[in-house]
């Protein structure tokens, strides 16, 4: 762990799913404790982060990364997450 860094690991989780299934709002209610009932589909990709600590103290960084890949906006989703297709 780095001097200046606040956890003992680190978790990337990208959520992919098509338009409308909830992506942004489990996102949203996960990193801020906010769900909204009438969200809007997101458009390009939606980013959040959390620390949370576990049962023995260890702190665990979470980053979430919300996309909707379209073949009309491929750049919507990030090139690392193409490689599973």
């Amino acid at each position: 762990m780095a001097q200046n860094d606040a956890y003992d690991f680190l978790f990337k989780i990208v959520l992919i799913g098509d338009s409308g299934v909830g992506k942004s709002n489990l996102l949203s209610r996960f990193t801020r404790g906010d769900f909204n009932l009438e969200s809007k589909s997101t458009i390009g990709v939606d980013f959040g982060a959390r620390t949370v600590q576990v049962e023995d103290g260890k702190m665990i960084k979470v980053l979430l990364l919300s996309s909707h890949p379209t073949p009309r906006h491929p750049q919507a989703c990030p090139n690392h997450t193409t490689a599973g297709r």
